[in-house]
């Protein structure tokens, strides 16, 4: 027997069918889903300091699940002595099973540790049926000792989705549970 995460099993069950409702779609193909999560951090001081990209990835595996991988910078920019080829970021792609399983994790245990929250805002959305989603501290995350953490630093998650409008976007990543503000 396989394991499924919860969240696909509730996509499965409950949500496509009230997103078909909702929408009136005529095929339960054209019901949008999650593709996939993209976790990223831009690490500025690692062009000082190497040993902040290594640290950099460890968090972001540890909080993901799955092996986060350096990015190097494209061109050369003089004004922050910046080459091309040096690591200035850290990213990982969930999809499948592990991004069912960060999502449930990011809106049942992560975000309800913000402090004053009142839900994420709805204004991220790219116009093409993506999420971006800015967190300010990685220590909000249960995996991270935060006795361990040398730098507090932020980090941008993205949602991508099959929808074609923002609007069928919001309502499914709604549907999944991500706790949108009341306007």
């Amino acid at each position: 027997m396989e394991y499924t995460p919860r969240l696909k099993e509730e996509y499965g069950s409950r949500i496509k069918a009230a997103l078909m409702a909702e929408f009136g779609y005529n095929n339960i193909m054209q019901v949008p889903k999650l593709q996939k999560i993209v976790i990223s951090k831009g690490v500025g001081a690692a062009i000082a300091d190497k040993k902040l990209i290594e640290h950099a990835v460890e968090e972001l595996t540890t909080i993901s699940g799955q092996k986060a991988i350096s990015t190097i910078s494209k061109k050369d920019v003089a004004a922050f002595k910046l080459r091309k080829g040096m690591p200035i970021g850290v990213k990982v792609t969930l999809r499948a099973n592990k991004m069912y399983e960060f999502l449930d994790r990011l809106v049942t245990v992560s975000l309800p540790r913000v402090r004053d929250f009142k839900g994420v805002k709805s204004t991220g959305f790219d116009g093409r049926g993506n999420y971006n989603l800015g967190i300010t501290e990685q220590i909000i995350f249960p995996e991270i000792n935060i006795d361990r953490v040398n730098k507090i630093s932020g980090m941008d998650i993205t949602f991508v989705t099959s929808a074609n409008t923002d609007k069928e976007a919001k309502s499914l990543l709604h549907e999944l549970g991500l706790p949108f503000k009341k306007n």
